[in-house]
């Protein structure tokens, strides 16, 4: 004979709860009805903004040396939150390295880096996200689209598909860029191509936007769009600090500066404080140790036949 099949054990009449999904973060998005020179402003909302007395970036003893060469030597520097900040000084003087260094593409030699309170070496994944960074002669993937380079800025920088879309539409108008955007970036005039990179540094939402000469090879017009919407960003909260040669431009928007002349910074404060009852080109002659000496070229005044 064969065994008796075992009787089914009892179902219950309840199925078991289903586990709660996971509910991802609501991403910002900005009012479809926003106007085009207040987009960058609805753009950039998002993460709780620090405390009001900790400062958007802090330099303390930042120094760094290529061989026997100092290119920065112990540079202190302050920014508030909400601060337009321009850092000039002649050509070799250590702009660059400490704009560098600032964004985390170079490891200081001594010395700490804060931005927003989170110090740059020990915690440089929250340090770079609350960044947006245009570097001085940047290569990019200019063979790609200017919609496809800004998707892609966004993705990489942890935004959705969808966001990364909508935003890249947004910022473009904003630069005056849409109709641009279906062309390879490689087909883009210089101040197209400042302008992409620019919005592909904002597209995340940055607390500090960390430009190295942005307005360099840009048209007046292009300058004119480029400086609207970071004084939009800046009014909203943000902070920018930038490197020009633009004394006349550095006067007229920025509330604070520094001048950084081999490696030092000879003097930082607010645009008033630092030119003194000169204009601030005066004042940066002055510090970069005034004008060349022409003697000896009084044979240019020659000619040749």
């Amino acid at each position: 004979d064969s065994e008796p099949e075992p009787e089914p054990e009892p179902v219950s009449d309840l199925a078991p709860e289903p586990e709660p999904e996971p509910v991802s973060e609501p991403q910002p998005v900005a009012d479809e009805s926003t106007e085009d020179d207040t987009v960058a402003a609805a753009v950039f909302t998002g993460e709780e903004a620090p405390a009001e007395d900790v400062p958007a970036l802090r330099l303390s003893g930042v120094t760094k040396a290529f061989g026997s060469t100092t290119a920065v030597a112990a540079v202190d520097l302050e920014i508030a939150s909400g601060s337009f900040f321009g850092l000039v000084g002649p050509n070799g003087a250590g702009k660059t390295t400490t704009l560098s260094m600032i964004a985390g593409l170079l490891r200081p030699d001594a010395g700490q880096v804060e931005i927003a309170g989170v110090d740059l070496a020990g915690n440089p994944s929250a340090a770079k996200a609350s960044m947006g960074v245009l570097p001085d002669r940047l290569r990019t993937f200019d063979r790609l689209t200017g919609r496809q380079l800004l998707h892609y800025y966004g993705v990489l920088r942890g935004l959705r598909p969808a966001v990364a879309a909508e935003r890249a539409a947004e910022l473009a108008r904003a630069f005056e860029l849409t109709a641009a955007l279906n062309r390879p970036v490689s087909d883009y005039s210089a101040g197209m191509t400042k302008k992409v990179l620019l919005a592909g540094a904002m597209i995340h939402a940055p607390r500090l936007l960390v430009l190295d000469e942005p307005f360099e090879a840009v048209d007046p017009v292009s300058s004119e769009v480029i400086l609207g919407i970071l004084s939009t960003y800046v009014a909203s909260g943000g902070t920018v600090i930038l490197s020009s040669h633009g004394m006349d431009l550095v006067e007229r928007v920025c509330d604070g500066v520094a001048v950084i002349v081999g490696g030092q910074v000879l003097a930082r404060g607010s645009v008033d404080e630092v030119r003194g009852d000169h204009t601030l080109a005066e004042r940066f002659v002055q510090l970069a140790g005034g004008r060349s000496d022409v003697e000896g070229l009084e044979w240019l005044h020659t000619y040749s036949d």
